[in-house]
């Protein structure tokens, strides 16, 4: 009997799971923060990116998601984030899970979609805990305020910080329940999200796995695509994109 091909497989599922990671963003020009794309003034990603820092000195901190917002502002989405917009469109029941805090899946036209990370483009009060959009490039002043004269932080999650509840309970249990699993441009280290292609399988879902290089999930997964995104998911899903004129503005 003939397996079923990937494409195939998708046409017949009737709940689709894709996670992305930061390789999705780095074929726009984003940088991933993580070796020497982790220096921003002589500061580590690391350094910056906490509680800490933020209370520490919450210019400073403010000072390098401005840059980050600034640059990503000029970016836009790629075959990749688009070829995912197309998948949603064309499935029952379907979940985008990014580690992504960019944006760009939204930009790209991603509505049914769990930002495990949080996104550069909202805000959290300090004080009421209320999160807002705010899209301003450059920030009208550093660090922002609430209305209610509080500070504000970005609203992600720093290192050290626990995934928002709902956001990571939703992940699992649409791991737990697609037919296909899509993991792409992420490297599967980074805990929890790594373990969900794993949850997914056990469960019965076929994984496929497209990334630049080999991974820990790769000698599990039922499918490996190693090349960029961008290439590979257009020529992966074929018939299922549909023809781009321009891309959105957010």
């Amino acid at each position: 009997m003939r397996t079923p091909s990937f494409l195939q497989r998708v046409r017949e599922a009737r709940r689709v799971v894709v996670l992305t990671g930061a390789g999705v963003s780095a074929e726009s020009g984003v940088p991933t923060f993580r070796g020497t794309d982790g220096l921003w003034r002589h500061h580590r990603a690391e350094d910056l990116a906490t509680p800490e820092a933020f209370a520490r000195d919450p210019r400073l901190v403010w000072e390098w998601y401005e840059w980050r917002r600034r640059l990503i502002a000029t970016r836009r989405p790629n075959p990749a984030h688009e070829a995912i917009a197309d998948l949603e469109a064309r499935v029952q029941e379907f979940l985008l899970i990014t580690q992504n805090v960019d944006g760009l899946h939204r930009q790209a036209g991603s509505r049914r979609l769990v930002e495990l990370h949080g996104s550069l483009w909202r805000v959290r009060c300090l004080a009421e805990g209320t999160v807002t959009e705010n899209l301003e490039v450059p920030l009208p002043s550093l660090p922002p305020y609430c209305a209610c004269g509080a500070l504000v932080r970005p609203d992600v999650v720093w290192f050290g910080e626990a995934l928002p509840p709902g956001a990571i309970r939703q992940a699992y249990d649409a791991a737990e329940s697609c037919d296909v699993m899509l993991v792409v441009g992420t490297s599967a280290l980074v805990q929890p999200a790594a373990a969900l292609p794993m949850i997914g399988k056990a469960h019965g879902a076929y994984v496929v796995e497209v990334n630049l290089e080999p991974t820990p999930l790769s000698a599990f997964a039922d499918e490996c695509h190693h090349g960029k995104a961008g290439e590979v998911l257009p020529q992966l899903l074929g018939s299922l994109m549909r023809p781009r004129s321009l891309t959105h503005n957010p």
